[in-house]
């Protein structure tokens, strides 16, 4: 299977994730869930460490996923504390994004070495 080929399914799972990203980060009201953990910094994590690993998988260099997802990360707390009445920006979910972006980062560490 050539390079292009085998990438296609996480180019495909990178826009998928960001589409999923953008709903979760922008929908008006989040889902409430009292569990006695902070499910909403573990979604912050997963979302920005899954999407972030799909990019570099997909043949992105790892630099430019890693600004792109810190944009995003700092762009959605900006909109939801500016412009999203029901949501808030908050710096913890910043936090939670940025180690997301880094565990990502940190699992494609050797992707080079396979390209």
């Amino acid at each position: 299977m050539s390079g292009v080929t085998s990438r296609r399914p996480w180019q495909i799972a990178f826009a998928v994730g960001v589409l999923v990203q953008w709903w979760a980060l922008y929908w008006p009201r989040p889902p409430s869930v009292q569990t006695g953990l902070p499910l909403d910094k573990v979604v912050h994590f997963a979302l920005f460490a899954v999407v972030t690993y799909a990019g570099v998988h997909a043949g992105l260099a790892r630099w430019l996923v890693a600004l792109l997802m810190l944009g995003q990360a700092l762009l959605s707390e900006a909109i939801q504390h500016f412009w999203l009445a029901q949501r808030g920006g908050d710096v913890w979910d910043l936090l939670a994004d940025a180690l997301g972006i880094a565990a990502g980062l940190w699992l494609t560490r050797d992707r080079n070495a396979y390209d």
